[in-house]
């Protein structure tokens, strides 16, 4: 959620600021601005829309500076307007203000500034109140950074907020609290953002800064402070991704280019971690068989797309580690008391790593003892950081909004880790073992062939994307698929779409089937095969529309179905990671019949940093 990018060197700010800004519109957002100190003067300019609308606001305008703001604005308080976006200033305009996250206790705060100070406000967002607070104490301290140090003392909440100051043209002064930050570190200039594709094009080197650490940066040199505001060293990471990675190469839409690299990024998460005995190398990942055969519990703490994985790795654990797995909402786990202690391994799965949800379960799971380990696509987020064992999926950048190949290496993770942990703790043998990671090394070829038939996915897309209610159905770990098969098609095509067991179709849902209903019928399950065919009986006697997915050979259910979609034969519990792809073409493919905006739905943002 919203976009954060600083700038201050010897190139002309608005352009670096702009054209990142541009590389953080995947993580959502509805009104986009600027701020830079232009001949001793603070100018801001802002506008609700996209990128482009704030452009054609600033026009042929240089806005020649070396120091700037940028932000893409993600609305939480107040709705999506001119006034409303970012950045903020305090009430004489020489101070400016981007900020992501919620203040909690900005109303209290606004209160005082106006019965105080008679601060007159302009718009409806917390942010303002935190550039009026900063503004007000600026007139005593006459620093920005101590005026940044002491409006931190009065605020709470979860936030990352960057400040430029009119009278202090040469530096740049950020904090972060329970949102990403980040620092690039180029020669004669340096880079505050939200994200790293934000700066691929212009730095390699970065600082990650942590929890309660404030920056100051100035085009030479950044120092970095703790709570107490000690100044403290950080140890510089070193991006390994290029920029050409976070382009669409070619493809109409980031997602479909995320799709088609599905193969490489599930070869990659695998066969990297194998070694010559093709033995599984949890390389950062210290579970011993000790502590394996000590866990009681197992849950798996995750928010949307990466939680339907976690569903999946809930089966998958069960079977192969024989301990008992429970599957938790993010937002749900920490309000419910839940019973975790010191034999318990909480596992959280994220593709960004900044999922405040996420994080906030994860802090509490390890408040009572648990080990913590995280499954997550970002080296060096805030997830990753705080766990005891980290499992990086290796799919490189995901930018469209909705998930794909994050989904499918997450998932591979997840084999990993119950073969791994099977194989530790003795309850499945070695021949198992071997056999099963064959199979899902023979995967990315299969999933290369299947996507050969995307241009029949499409002619289905052509033909059925104006049905406005559509139900997904499977069984087994093909109900878990029929989850994100229903969630991508709702997030991109805005149709209102519906997942359930097909066995529960009989217990209330089967009410609303009518003639033509589109039901998307998952049947890659083989031993449940039979009793999924009977299911898609049960809904084409009520006259439904069945679009089914089976494995090739399984000919027998097209009986019962209106369109067949085949995905090469499998292992039953690897299924997942092919049959997931026809659901996500398909949604591509209505969206795009729709004219719906792909990479970026509405309302919805690539990475939540608020509860």
């Amino acid at each position: 959620m919203c976009g954060i990018v600083g700038y201050i060197g010897k190139d002309n700010a608005k352009d670096v600021i702009i054209d990142g800004l541009k590389k953080l519109e995947y993580r959502g957002y509805d009104s986009a601005g600027i701020a830079v100190v232009r001949n001793g003067k603070l100018e801001i300019k802002k506008h609700v829309g996209g990128i482009a609308n704030l452009e054609n606001l600033i026009g042929d305008d240089p806005m020649t500076s070396h120091i700037g703001i940028g932000h893409t604005r993600w609305a939480t308080h107040g709705a999506p307007s001119d006034l409303n976006a970012h950045p903020h200033s305090n009430e004489d305009e020489t101070i400016a203000i981007i900020h992501n996250g919620i203040i909690e206790n900005y109303q209290e705060l606004k209160q005082e500034l106006i019965e105080k100070h008679n601060i007159k406000f302009k718009s409806e967002t917390d942010t303002e109140v935190i550039a009026q607070l900063i503004g007000v104490i600026y007139k005593e301290k006459k620093d920005l950074l101590e005026s940044v140090f002491a409006a931190e003392e009065k605020m709470r909440g979860a936030y990352a907020i960057v400040a430029v100051a009119q009278d202090e043209p040469d530096k740049i002064v950020a904090v972060r609290k329970d949102a990403p930050l980040i620092v690039g570190l180029g020669k004669g200039s340096n880079f505050i953002a939200s994200d790293i594709p934000a700066l691929l094009k212009y730095v390699k080197e970065i600082y990650l800064i942590e929890n309660n650490e404030t920056v100051l940066a100035t085009a030479d040199e950044v120092k970095i402070f703790d709570e107490n505001r000690n100044e403290i060293k950080r140890e510089v990471f070193h991006v390994t991704w290029d920029a050409d990675s976070a382009e669409k190469e070619g493809f109409e839409h980031f997602m479909l280019k995320e799709i088609y690299e599905q193969p490489k990024g599930l070869s990659e998460t695998l066969n990297r971690r194998l070694d010559e005995t093709g033995k599984i190398n949890l390389e950062g990942i210290t579970l011993t068989k000790e502590q394996i055969e000590n866990f009681s519990k197992i849950y798996i703490v995750a928010c949307g797309t990466a939680y339907h994985a976690g569903l999946v790795g809930k089966y998958i654990i069960e079977q192969l580690v024989k301990i008992p797995v429970e599957v938790d909402v993010a937002s749900e786990f920490r309000y419910r008391n839940p019973l975790v202690d010191e034999n318990t391994l909480f596992i959280a799965i994220s593709q960004s790593g900044e999922t405040l949800d996420t994080l906030a379960a994860l802090r509490e799971a390890k408040s009572k003892g648990a080990r913590v380990l995280s499954v997550v696509n970002v080296v060096g987020s805030s997830v990753a950081r705080e766990s005891d064992d980290v499992f990086y999926t290796w799919a490189g950048p995901e930018i469209a909004v909705a998930s794909t190949k994050a989904y499918t290496t997450q998932l591979m993770c997840m084999y990993m880790l119950a073969l791994y942990m099977g194989l530790e703790k003795g309850t499945i043998t070695r021949e198992f073992y071997d056999r099963f990671i064959k199979d899902l090394q023979g995967i990315p070829a299969k999933l290369e062939t299947f996507l050969k038939k995307a241009p029949e996915i499409e002619e289905e897309a052509k033909q059925l994307y104006n049905r406005e209610q559509v139900f997904f159905i499977g069984r087994g770990l093909d109900s878990a698929v029929s989850y994100e098969g229903s969630l991508k098609l709702k997030e991109i095509s805005y149709i209102n779409s519906f997942a359930i067991a097909a066995g529960e179709l009989k217990h209330g849902t089967i009410a609303l089937m009518e003639p033509g209903t589109l039901v998307i019928a998952l049947a890659c399950q083989d031993f449940l095969y039979e009793k999924m065919v009977s299911n898609i009986q049960e809904i084409k006697a009520r006259g439904a529309y069945v679009m089914a997915v089976a494995k090739e050979g399984n000919v027998s259910i097209e009986a019962q179905s209106d369109r067949m979609i085949y995905i090469p034969e499998c292992r039953d519990e690897i299924a997942p990671l092919i049959s997931v792809v026809p659901l996500q073409l398909f949604a591509y493919y209505v969206a795009k019949e729709r004219g719906c905006n792909i990479d970026k739905p509405k309302n919805l943002a690539k990475s939540v940093t608020v509860e």
